[in-house]
């Protein structure tokens, strides 16, 4: 029995010496880390911080400065294109408040740059007060999304039509919180059941937002706005057409009086007016240019340049003759040719 006691006895000194001697190794190595880092390195940057950081247009931006050991030194935020200190510690120095130095867990001093700009894109440097002093160089790059409306500017549509306007936003990181559709100043909205549609869409790293129109009337002409959470806005011009030909009318043409494309336009204009009057009205005045362009030919007869003569009398023509047909010819080559063609066959009507 006492045999038994003795030995409980010396297994309980046996297991208290091992666990003191595994303490005080681990106490040991722990100091001696710690010594060693002391030594050797000081407050120095964690290899884990980035040198790039991109954001968005219009969204925060933050850059994480990783400082070990840092002691009683401080950090500081440089801006690097002007040398502008941003921040020393928590105390910030510029008046510009979407700037912001954060310190949270695990030594991370952050530069907050709250509704990100295109000029606030550039290098950012945080500082150590150490002598020499210790620097580490953050870029801050800054994504601008790309906003159209799909088609051209001005879309022509005829009365009752269903419209479809689209609206994409390219090259973003991440979608907008919302986009908001205006007419002529006034958000569009989307519970005009069976009259307005609106759907946005991310697709891959687009966003598409719709505008669906039904049954179109000459009141839903106007500009249209597609306008996302912080950042620009695109338009287009609709026109809602009551005419027979609502093709005729030609978008962004300009030119001298007498051209071709001068034709399309006087012609899609007279087809569009519904009224008897207003139709003579036009006609009246297309006459009165076409007695001018004949005294303006006789009057330069000796001229190798002077235009050739027949041009708005081929409107006339078309006037008489009626023939939609020649507003769906867009080459301008064939202008005069298609008149010709129409002379022709009043003459041969006339003779019959």
């Amino acid at each position: 029995m006492r045999r038994s006691s003795y030995v409980n006895y010396y297994v309980l000194c046996l297991v208290c010496w091992i666990l003191l001697g595994i303490t005080g190794v681990s106490t040991r190595s722990h100091s001696l880390v710690k010594r060693f880092d002391g030594i050797y390195t000081g407050p120095y940057f964690d290899s884990n911080t980035p040198t790039n950081i991109t954001a968005q247009l219009g969204t925060h931006a933050y850059l994480p400065c990783k400082v070990r050991q840092l002691g009683n030194k401080s950090v500081s935020w440089i801006r690097r294109r002007d040398s502008h200190i941003l921040s020393v510690d928590r105390t910030m120095f510029i008046p510009d408040e979407r700037f912001q130095a954060i310190f949270g867990e695990a030594d991370t001093w952050t530069l907050q740059v709250k509704y990100v700009q295109a000029r606030d894109e550039g290098e950012y440097e945080c500082q150590i007060s150490t002598d020499p002093k210790k620097s580490h160089i953050i870029k801050l790059n800054i994504v601008v999304p790309k906003i159209e409306i799909l088609g051209d500017r001005d879309m022509y549509v005829k009365t009752g039509s269903t419209v479809a306007i689209r609206c994409v936003i390219k090259q973003s990181l991440e979608g907008p919180f919302y986009v908001f559709w205006y007419h002529e100043g006034d958000r569009v909205l989307n519970y005009q059941l069976g009259k307005i549609d609106i759907q946005t869409k991310r697709i891959e790293q687009d966003t598409v937002s719709s505008l669906v129109i039904h049954n179109a009337r000459r009141e839903d002409s106007g500009n249209y706005t597609c306008s996302p959470s912080n950042l620009d806005s695109a338009s287009v011009q609709l026109h809602v057409l009551n005419g027979e030909h609502p093709a005729a009318i030609q978008r962004g043409i300009s030119s001298a009086p007498g051209g071709c494309p001068t034709l399309w336009w006087l012609a899609g204009v007279v087809t569009l007016y519904s009224s008897h009057g207003s139709r003579m009205f036009v006609l009246l005045l297309l006459i009165l240019m076409v007695l001018y362009s004949k005294i303006h030919l006789i009057l330069r007869r000796n001229d190798n340049q002077a235009r050739p003569q027949g041009w708005y009398t081929r409107i006339i023509d078309y006037l008489l003759l009626r023939d939609p047909d020649y507003l769906e010819r867009r080459d301008p080559r064939r202008c005069v040719d298609r008149f010709s063609e129409i002379n022709n066959k009043r003459a041969e009507s006339e003779r019959i």
